[in-house]
This record gives structure tokens, sequence and C-alpha cells, in this order.
């Protein structure tokens, strides 16, 4: 159940830098006072801090980055304290707020800049992920490692297969290297399908990924992983924008009009995983494949269709997590299911 988020006129106002050893803190009092501390990024750490914050015996709003693994254990911790109320901001965003400030690069300016953010901006609370959640993210981006690490490995036995001048041992060395990472990567992904189907939510929802036409399990295995941590609150729209998708216009008067693009403002690995299964769908899915060859008819290139796609995938993917339903393209473009018919007929 998520804390409730209330407006206290004592609320103080944290931000905390986070970085693989270290946590640089910045405290905002109702008065307009600052305090600042380090902190080890560790356990203990953790611990201290908490302690430190506890002394001001006043609620908290305290904000940090996303950070990956330097951050998770640290957000857990904070999350747990009835008196703290936390936000993990998207790193794009808070940079972009950093730039008003016109504040040095340091972690003690880069603490100031997030508490400062906690002060001014509205607040977002953070909702603590499920450990089946947390489990499969942390495996299926393991299992993305080991397929750049195979690939480097499969391009290495490539080029060593194609001169004579490469001692037998190298070779060996490199195909049973080959062998290992595909038994590793094999491993890994049986230990998420396993983790999925011992989950109802997750069974339920993998299985309405791979209705979608260009998703099969290894894809859909991703991108389940990078959704699974969403608040369930989120609107479609902020599934675009936290996946980076959103599109960015520029425009001004008449002397400014650069093309269209994609903010990035979000998580590459969703968008990766994404990236995939829209060219499958574009190609086997009548409907994005009606959809993509309109966009290139209004002169729109290869790769702003694309990405377009990967939005209504992102759409498609929304809608049938809401519904329960599996995929139907003919509900996602009702107008281009129309001109569908009408050729098949």
């Amino acid at each position: 159940m998520n804390k409730p988020v209330t407006i206290f006129s004592s609320t103080l106002y944290c931000g905390i830098d986070v970085s693989s050893r270290s946590l640089a803190v910045a405290l905002i009092e109702p008065d307009h006072a600052v305090y600042q501390h380090e902190f080890a990024n560790s356990a203990s750490g953790h611990k201290a801090l908490l302690v430190w914050l506890g002394k001001h015996n006043a609620p908290l709003r305290v904000s940090l980055e996303a950070t990956g693994i330097y951050s998770l254990d640290l957000a857990l911790a904070l999350d747990a304290q009835a008196w703290i109320e936390l936000a993990v901001l998207n790193p794009k965003l808070v940079n972009l707020f950093a730039q008003t400030l016109r504040r040095s690069k340091t972690d003690a300016a880069d603490a100031m800049v997030l508490a400062e953010y906690s002060q001014r901006m509205p607040f977002t609370a953070w909702q603590r992920p499920g450990v089946n959640a947390l489990r499969l993210r942390t495996i299926s981006r393991y299992v993305q490692s080991l397929v750049v690490d195979l690939a480097e490995v499969k391009n290495r036995l490539h080029t060593a297969e194609i001169t004579s001048t490469t001692p037998r041992a190298v070779l060996v060395d490199l195909k049973q290297a080959h062998a290992a990472f595909e038994r590793r990567l094999a491993k890994m992904r049986r230990e998420a399908m396993k983790l999925i189907q011992d989950d109802a939510v997750l069974r339920e929802r993998f299985a309405l990924l791979v209705s979608i036409p260009g998703i099969a399990e290894v894809s859909a295995l991703q991108i389940l992983s990078e959704l699974v941590l969403l608040p369930p609150g989120m609107t479609v729209r902020q599934w675009v924008a936290y996946s980076g998708l959103d599109p960015v216009h520029q425009v001004s008067g008449t002397s400014v009009h650069k093309p269209s693009h994609i903010s990035r403002a979000g998580n590459r690995h969703l968008r990766h995983a994404l990236y995939m299964p829209s060219l499958a769908a574009a190609r086997f899915d009548p409907h994005m494949r009606a959809f993509y060859q309109a966009l290139r008819a209004r002169h729109k290139t290869g790769l702003q269709a694309l990405m377009a796609v990967e939005r209504k995938l992102l759409h498609a993917i929304y809608g049938i997590f809401k519904s329960g339903k599996p995929y139907d393209g003919k509900l996602l473009f009702p107008q281009i299911q129309l001109a569908v018919e009408s050729v098949a007929g």
C-alpha cells in the first residue's frame, strides 16, 4: 500500500547525490538553513544517514536520481521509513532543472539541486517495487549483458577462423568460451521464465505480450522486465515519456523548423527492447505496416516512422495490460482497419 502524500508546514527538503561509493546529502529547513553531509553508500552508511536525518525530528521529502544498483538499496531503505516521502527522479529531468540554477558541477552542488527540486517542483512519490519484479529486472538486465558478451566472443571467433595464422589453442579457447556463454544465457533465461511462471500477474502479462505480432518470448521477457516496476496509476502518455519515445518539436516563427526527434530522456533499456519488435511489427502486422507506410507517404524518414511504430507498440502494450485482453490491431488502428478491409474486399 502506498504511503499518503501530505504537505507539512515544517517539512524538510533533502537531496541526495548518489555515487558508487558515497552519498552527498543536502538538507533545507523551513527557515532556509542548509545542512550538508556525506555518507558511505553502503548498508552501514544508509543507517548512519537515517540516524542523521532522524535527528531533525520533522517530516522529510527526499529526492534522488535513479542510478540503477547504486540508488536502489538506498531508495528501499528510505522508503521503509514512515516519516520520509521519497521521489526517485529521471537524471535528465534533474539536469534540465539544474541548468536553471547555474551551479557548479560537484557532488555537494548536485545534492543541493536535488534538495531544491524537492522544495520547488511537483512531488511524485516513489512506489516500492515488488520482490519478483525486482528480481525479474535484475535477471533480464544481466541477460542483456551476457548477450553483449556473447556477441563479442562470436566476432572474435569469426575473425580468428578466417585466418590460418590463428593458433589452434586460441580457436579451441574461443569455441569453449562461446559454448559457455550460450549455456549461461540459456540458464538465466530459464530462471527468468520460472520467475514469470510462478507469479500470476507476470504470467498473465507475459502471455498478453506474446499475443502482439513481432513480440516473441525473448523480447517479451525484456519488455516485461522494464515495465513491471512502473506505478500502476501511470497514463500511457507517462509510459511514452518514461521510455524516452515522446516526440520533441523545435519550431519557432519562420526561422527555426528543425526535424522532430524523440527526447531519449527515459529508459534506454525499454527503448532497446522495443526496437526489434517494432521492426518486425512494421513488416508482419498489417495494421502496423499500414501505419508505417502512411507515415512514409507523408515524407517521414524511415527512422521517424519506426519510432512512431515503437510508440504505437507501447500504446498497444498499455491497452492489453489494462484490459487483460490479447492484442487486436482493429482496436489500435480503427481507421487503418477500414482501409485494410477495403483492400481485402
